[in-house]
């Protein structure tokens, strides 16, 4: 997956049988972003950085070695795993979250709602902003995020978010990004 194109960079979530990898600001054409799809196999050269915990790859650039590669990944499920130390090692790999409650969060007239426009709700639809929800599992609560970058306001996912109900028991699929410990990127929300 990948977020949107910008300025002559992009920055794209990867992964081959070893890990996840989250390349940040890559040098990338427009042209070559949009061979940028599921399932391409790409061979990239950067440096190993750090960012708020995140594991990253910067000053990359990369090559498109093989476009009808056939080898995708399915997503890791690990909704047992949140809330330890064992999480870290799916960091930026294509994982699933299942039986998750959507609890509330607070907007700012303090008003309980299913999600939030931006962390703080001071976003719109219309801004393209970040969807920030609340699920929980066994007990307790945990921050997803839909990043408008990555699905944005025309997407199913991001529709999915904003028509959820607090109390909805919803499946997960996205990207273990990590912002000072877990901060998933969702691409998929499916209410049971």
């Amino acid at each position: 997956g990948h977020q949107s194109w910008w300025n002559d960079t992009i920055n794209v979530y990867a992964q081959d049988e070893d890990g996840g990898y989250f390349m940040y600001n890559m040098a990338c054409s427009e042209a070559d972003a949009e061979k940028l799809v599921d399932g391409t196999k790409i061979k990239v050269t950067g440096y190993k950085s750090e960012w708020s915990g995140e594991i990253e790859i910067i000053d990359a650039t990369f090559e498109i070695v093989e476009m009808q590669y056939l080898w995708t990944f399915v997503g890791e499920t690990v909704t047992d795993k949140l809330g330890t130390d064992e999480l870290e090692q799916y960091m930026n790999m294509k994982v699933c979250f299942y039986g998750m409650t959507v609890e509330p969060s607070v907007d700012p007239d303090g008003n309980e709602v299913a999600f939030l426009y931006n962390w703080d709700g001071s976003g719109t639809h219309d801004d393209n902003s970040d969807l920030y929800f609340n699920v929980s599992y066994n007990g307790n609560t945990y921050t997803f995020t839909v990043e408008s970058y990555l699905c944005d306001n025309t997407t199913d996912v991001y529709a999915a978010v904003e028509n959820l109900q607090i109390g909805d028991v919803i499946d997960m699929e996205g990207f273990l990004y990590w912002y000072n410990g877990p901060n998933p990127h969702i691409t998929e929300v499916i209410v049971k």
